[in-house]
């Protein structure tokens, strides 16, 4: 895991849910390439198209609400999205995404400071995030030292796997 993220901002509103991360009718997809191509359909059709690993998500407020669907999560990872940064997230979205190794940053006001195509430099141990198109600057809470060692193992299992010497 890099500990500083760079990328193109994506923008989304508030309540973006996991239906719209991944809508249900992909459900029975299990190929995480071919999940991934589904990723934030529900909200915009044309993300996958423009996204490019690394780059940055950033939404208003409760991003992955609705159902506990870890899919939602999954569809982020197949994009190899860089971070997510929110002015607050679902509760067990936010639990699914850093279990599988995807940085989420609760960042308020984020929404406000950035547009679709500015650059973005976020510094996940600090919190600083630096809007590099406009200079702006924000402070996110940094992440806690256990998130931290989740995702330089790149999610919960392999971490776990990690602690008890398995080579599963």
């Amino acid at each position: 895991m890099e500990k500083i993220v760079k990328g193109k901002a994506f923008i989304f509103g508030a309540n973006i849910d996991t239906d719209q991360i991944y809508p249900g009718r992909y459900l029975e997809l299990t190929d995480p390439k071919e999940v991934g191509k589904h990723a934030l359909e529900g909200a915009d059709p044309n993300l996958v198209k423009e996204f490019k690993p690394g780059d940055i998500i950033v939404a208003s407020t409760n991003f992955g609400c609705g159902s506990s669907r870890e899919q939602a999560a999954i569809t982020l990872k197949a994009i190899e999205v860089g971070a997510i940064l929110a002015d607050s997230f679902a509760r067990i979205f936010y639990r699914n995404a850093i279990n599988l190794g995807i940085p989420l940053v609760v960042c308020p006001k984020i929404h406000g400071m950035v547009k679709k195509g500015d650059a973005l430099r976020v510094d996940l141990v600090t919190g600083q995030v630096i809007n590099e198109t406009t200079g702006a600057k924000a402070q996110a809470q940094p992440l806690s030292d256990y998130v931290v060692k989740i995702l330089q193992s790149g999610g919960i299992k392999p971490l776990i796997r990690k602690q008890i010497g398995a080579d599963v």
